[in-house]
């Protein structure tokens, strides 16, 4: 079973070595029924060169982009899957995604053209503010569900969604 590195690097045995950058690494080993296992490798760089400790660094908090609330909760209906953290989620479809919407507020003019837009809109904001793989040039054909799974990845890495706001919408 191979290695994944931060992100979705595989390090398969037998592969060319694979360089790491110097400090702490995360690696995670998969596990029996699905789990994942967290290794943290510390790679030194030179003899002469031993990083020194930190402490004093401050950690930043994520950039939490602000989100109409339209945009909320379409992306908050849109990802669904992803905070419910359902195995290898996949982002609803537009039309699923304005029929909840629909249900939820009646009589709002939910389409699934409404929420693509309004998705789409979004997306474009954060690819011009340097979020990656937003965009059809970035990930390349076929696209299928990608760009959507990238944005709401990047909105929950961010905090801008988190699975408690699913009580936005499973209130109703």
């Amino acid at each position: 079973m191979p290695i994944r590195c931060a992100g979705t690097r595989l390090l398969f045995g037998g592969e060319e070595p694979f360089p790491l950058a110097t400090g702490y690494t995360p690696l995670f080993a998969g596990g029996s029924r699905g789990r994942e296992h967290l290794l943290e490798a510390f790679v030194t760089g030179p003899e002469d060169e031993r990083p020194v400790p930190r402490h004093g660094d401050v950690t930043r908090p994520p950039r939490v982009w602000l989100l109409t609330e339209q945009e909320k909760l379409a992306l908050i209906a849109l990802g669904r899957r992803y905070l419910l953290h359902e195995p290898r989620p996949q982002p609803l479809t537009w039309k699923q995604t304005a029929a909840q919407l629909a249900e939820l507020q009646p009589g709002a003019g939910w389409t699934d053209k409404r929420v693509e837009h309004l998705v789409n809109a979004v997306r474009l904001r954060l690819s011009r503010d340097g979020v990656p793989w937003l965009t059809r040039e970035e990930v390349g054909e076929p696209v299928g569900n990608a760009l959507n799974d990238h944005l709401i990845r990047a909105l929950m890495v961010s905090t801008s969604l988190v699975p408690m706001d699913l009580s936005l919408i499973d209130a109703a």
